[in-house]
């Protein structure tokens, strides 16, 4: 490598080489979230300067194998559809980061008899819930979770869907049966998981749990994870996932890594009726599965 550096080092370039090298560097800063090329005067230097520490957060970790080298911008104009000096500044404030949810589970574990007991009260607690107005005046009935009482993992999604309406089981859909699917290939069974949402209730539409509903239901699957205190919880989709952690993370920032709630391990991956929408996907989310089957002796 460093003596084909030095061998070029000296070679000129001629325009076509040094418009197709300032054309690949402004597509590169395009996708690296970077929307024009800023005049180099002091005034602009320093309010990019702002703009770019605003924005770090935000872009994608990029090697410099990856930055194609480029002569000084100024031999030649950069493409029009990139260069746009009038253009505002774009000003966003980066996401800020959550710490792991750490400490003791509330309480004492259960013998096997009393955490069933435990949650077929409360169950019969989330079935008479009418905090949410709207959805318990739209539900069939509530969807409070099934599987071992004693579960190594857990899998916690967002909330009932239509089908789950009806039969009053999680993941009871399409979707629950390539759920299923994802479990066996973990090497254990549905049942010897335990399955559930954040949510009690569908919301209408199937539409997006509103923050005043994730308030009146985090308290009934707080205590569920309280008496069952599984070693890892497996946040399927984004909703879970910032509800449970706290974050405003997307599950492509939150994958890839365990994360921190009480006493469990937690993973973050894709919901399985997004899985069913993007084929593509399920490489990631076996790889996520395939992370927490390696840390809990698996594989």
């Amino acid at each position: 490598m460093a003596e084909n550096d030095a061998s070029t080092a000296g070679e000129s370039l001629d325009a076509q080489e040094i418009y197709e090298q300032t054309a690949a560097l402004a597509a590169h800063l395009a996708r690296a979230g970077i929307r024009f090329l800023p005049n180099a005067q002091e005034s602009e230097v320093e309010a990019w300067g702002a703009h770019f520490v605003a924005e770090a957060d935000e872009m994608p970790e990029v090697s410099v194998a990856e930055v194609p080298v480029a002569a000084a911008p100024a031999a030649v104009a950069p493409p029009a559809a990139v260069a746009s000096p009038a253009r505002p500044v774009r000003r966003v404030e980066s996401v800020p980061a959550f710490t792991s949810i750490e400490g003791p589970y509330p309480g004492e574990s259960l013998s096997v008899a009393e955490r069933k007991a435990r949650l077929d009260d409360l169950a019969l607690q989330v079935a008479g819930c009418t905090q949410c107005e709207v959805l318990s005046n739209c539900r069939t009935q509530t969807v409070f979770g099934e599987g071992s009482s004693t579960p190594r993992f857990v899998f916690f999604g967002e909330a009932p869907g239509a089908e789950e309406d009806r039969s009053g089981r999680p993941f009871a859909d399409q979707a629950g049966q390539l759920l299923t699917k994802m479990i066996q290939a973990c090497k254990f069974q549905r049942e010897d998981a335990y399955l559930f949402n954040s949510i009690k209730c569908r919301p209408p539409g199937s539409r997006t749990p509103e923050p005043g509903e994730f308030q009146n239901c985090r308290t009934f699957y707080e205590q569920q994870l309280a008496l069952l205190r599984p070693e890892y919880i497996v946040c399927l989709g984004a909703i879970s996932a910032q509800e449970l952690l706290k974050t405003k993370l997307s599950v492509g920032r939150l994958r890839g890594k365990l994360h921190t709630y009480l006493e469990s391990k937690v993973v973050v991956t894709y919901h399985p009726s997004y899985l069913l929408r993007n084929p593509a996907a399920k490489k990631a989310a076996w790889d996520d599965l395939q992370m927490m089957m390696k840390d809990a002796g698996l594989m």
